[in-house]
């Protein structure tokens, strides 16, 4: 017979008492803590028992990386406590001033990390108050994640902090798990498995299968054509030497991703042609071995559809270099042939349709998710299975959205897992969205159409099943492919999780935080402006004070400027990036970005220099980055709108090498402002366009034309109309205006519309 806690504040009998929970959050008391432990096991009723005895102590605040957990979490709150109006649940979408009021007078609030990063940063919240945070997922709490923000700054301001931790899978990786601890300030890790004693009890079975597919000879020749492009690209960077070893052709992702992260970093400390080259083989190199991935373990459909979306990025002006030279590569277009006119079709999706159909047809009421690394083959997986009587499927992705995949809102992911829930579709097909946190206790089985080499995310997607009742995963395998390798990764780092966490239970050791320790202080070494010395004059700074607008997409560099002593007010700027005083104001643009605004109309760099010089006296545009000329965009026209943003806008452009050079120099902006008494001020605005600035806009919107050719064109022909119906020859009689250039202006004007 199941006992319940008892509390003032709990409703009888709603919350059912397991020892193991009371230990573990007996411990988390006593000091910051991460609880591990599997998925199923009631981390939130944990989260709950700590949340009630820091209650008294101050504010708490809950904290979820997306909003369908963060409403489940809330969910969950309200139906336990006896006053379900001291739960508050804040999200993006509520106004930032009513977040302000519901803050105010919240006790408990459940949230997004990203909503509260904005909020600390714009000064609508302070954490002095607050108890306890609890950090679910808290596995991200590493990089550049909101997590390592609002700890960082709940440590320096609140006055009796405490740090909750949870997770099913901090990593393999004692690397991993101390970065985790150090940006939560963690202090202690504590442990259930599934094998402990006090456990077992509350333990569904979860039975494992692995089911072996032969992937078909013609789509492996198809493949092998693939791997023919790639160790020629192979070889071309091996040649050239950039590289601290020879690449092999089996080369992992995880590999290639490293060298390119490397590259990159290299080109930006010393720029020169091999490196750049290197770069852009290796963007090559990626996307076909992403090709051989397809061919291999993912189905015919979504290899097709890659294929197409790399022809349309070939065409495309605004297109990849990269795309370009594959598609003019005769073995690969030999592969695209080949692959339209195949007429077998990869084994797996046939597979899952058999798997689904047996399980639903032996238990009618079942839920089942299946999981997959790509979009498109849940779309393909959706439409092989549409028209199928016992099979009710839903795709359930990200919201991110492309020219050809539109993504789910928040509100529509919230709506399809409550229809999943009630029974109105059996089947889930998701990528990693679904992975993480989704609580549906019925869910029977969970399918993989690939192994995944994360143990991370393994055991998230494994811990979907086997929480209610005994569950089932099934992963499909292609046999003599990376489907094999990815299993046995993920499943040796999955027992070295077990281990490291098991070895790390209790007080986190002296040599793990010395160990991470010592590589901070390595990075701190290697940022001369934060030194002792350096720190103490920030210090200082901030109380003089040196406030600053940013606009809320900078939101990265906001946290850096703050870490330099600066106050940061997000505001949505509709002139510039940042606003450092009453004359001085920042438009801050990528080496990448930059090229991007010159070849996109979209983006148009020209009036956006036109709108900050015409809004401020000392306009001022930072250039980010070295990789200036790795695009397919010729040196000359980069090169002339440079010169046109100088010359033609007055508007000073300064390099920096990368974010924390460009922190640092924002930040000397600012203070040089500030010792003249010049406050940050928001007169700037997106001017209305004359007739004139109008017929100049349009027609330095064509590709390689800039203001200074456009206003050529328009005193040559005296209007938009002449321009565009002027001949090749007509328009080469315009000064500063080439074949290349006439080329553009009559094939965009000319050509038939393929929409």
């Amino acid at each position: 017979m199941s006992s319940y806690l008892e509390h003032p504040l709990i409703k009888p009998q709603t919350v059912e008492k397991r020892l193991f929970q009371l230990d573990l959050a007996a411990s988390a008391l006593k000091s910051s803590s991460l609880i591990v432990v599997p998925t199923g096991l009631g981390k939130t009723v944990i989260a709950l028992m700590v949340l009630l005895a820091r209650l008294n102590r101050g504010r708490i605040l809950f904290l979820a990386p997306t909003k369908p957990l963060v409403e489940q979490h809330a969910a969950f709150l309200r139906r336990v406590l006896k006053e379900s109006g001291m739960v508050v649940m804040m999200t993006g979408e509520m106004p930032p001033e009513k977040r302000k009021v519901a803050w105010e007078d919240a006790r408990i609030v459940v949230c997004t990390p990203q909503v509260i990063e904005n909020d600390l940063l714009s000064h609508r919240i302070g954490l002095e108050d607050v108890s306890l945070i609890i950090f679910d997922e808290a596995h991200r709490a590493v990089g550049n994640y909101a997590y390592v923000y609002i700890a960082e700054r709940y440590l320096r301001e609140a006055k009796d902090p405490l740090v909750l931790g949870i997770t099913a899978s901090p990593g393999s990786e004692k690397e991993k798990i101390a970065e985790i601890c150090a940006n939560l300030s963690i202090e202690n890790i504590q442990t259930r498995t599934e094998r402990d004693s006090d456990v077992a009890p509350f333990i569904h079975s979860r039975e494992i299968e692995w089911v072996k597919l032969t992937v078909p000879k013609e789509l492996l020749d198809i493949r092998t054509a693939i791997e023919e492009v790639l160790r020629d690209r192979i070889d071309d960077l091996n040649r050239l030497g950039i590289s601290p070893a020879k690449i092999d052709p089996r080369a992992t992702k995880k590999e290639l991703l490293g060298l390119q992260a490397m590259l990159v970093s290299s080109a930006r400390r010393q720029a020169n042609q091999a490196t750049f080259k290197g770069i852009s083989i290796l963007a090559e190199i990626l996307k076909l071995y992403h090709a051989v991935e397809l061919a291999e373990t993912q189905g015919t459909e979504a290899l097709l559809k890659y294929f197409h979306r790399l022809q349309g990025e070939a065409t495309s002006r605004s297109g990849s270099k990269a795309s370009r030279r594959i598609m003019e590569d005769p073995k690969f277009r030999q592969a695209i042939q080949a692959l339209e006119q195949l007429k077998v079709e990869h084994p797996k999706p046939a597979m899952v349709r058999r798997i689904l159909r047996e399980q639903i047809e032996a238990k009618p009421e079942s839920r089942i998710m299946v999981f997959t690394n790509y979009r498109d083959t849940a779309s393909a997986l959706l439409r092989s299975l549409k028209g199928d009587p016992v099979i009710r499927a839903v795709r359930f992705v990200g919201q991110s959205s492309r020219a050809d995949d539109e993504g789910l809102s928040q509100k529509k992911q919230t709506e399809i897992l409550q229809r999943f829930r009630a029974g109105e579709y059996n089947v889930l097909i998701a990528t990693s969205v679904g992975e993480e946190g989704i609580d549906i206790p019925a869910t029977d089985m969970v399918l993989f159409y690939e192994p995944v080499p994360s143990e991370i995310r393994s055991i998230q997607r494994k811990g979907r099943t086997g929480r209610a009742r005994s569950g089932r995963v099934v992963v499909l395998i292609a046999k003599g492919t990376r489907d094999e390798a990815y299993y046995w990764i993920s499943d040796r780092k999955e027992k070295s999780m077990n281990r490291e966490i098991r070895s790390l239970s209790g007080q986190v050791s002296e040599s793990l935080s010395r160990e991470f320790s010592s590589r901070q202080l390595e990075v701190a070494e290697k940022r001369p402006e934060e030194r002792l010395d350096s720190w103490a004059e920030g210090k200082n700074e901030r109380r003089e004070g040196g406030r600053i607008y940013v606009d809320p997409r900078e939101r990265g560099m906001a946290k850096l400027l703050e870490s330099r002593g600066l106050e940061v007010i997000l505001k949505s700027l509709e002139v510039g990036d940042y606003v450092i005083s009453d004359r001085v104001a920042i438009e801050r643009k990528t080496a990448q970005d930059f090229v991007a605004s010159i070849i996109d109309p979209k983006r148009n760099l020209f009036r956006q220099i036109a709108d900050l010089s015409r809004s401020y006296e000392r306009p001022v545009l930072i250039l980010e980055g070295r990789d200036l000329y790795s695009r397919q965009v010729s040196p000359s026209s980069i090169q002339g709108a440079l010169a046109s943003v100088a010359v033609d806008y007055g508007v000073p452009i300064i390099p920096t090498e990368d974010q924390e050079d460009t922190a640092s120099l924002i930040r000397l902006l600012a203070s040089r402002e500030g010792r003249e008494g010049r406050e940050p001020k928001l007169h700037g605005h997106k001017t209305a366009r004359t007739l004139k600035e109008q017929q100049e806009y349009l027609i330095s919107a064509i590709p390689s034309v800039g203001p200074s050719v456009a206003k050529n064109l328009l005193r040559h022909f005296g209007s938009i109309e002449r321009v565009i119906t002027a001949s090749m020859e007509e328009l080469q009689e315009v000064d500063m205006v080439g074949p290349k250039i006439a080329e553009r202006i009559r094939e965009l004007v000319g050509g038939e519309y393929k929409g």
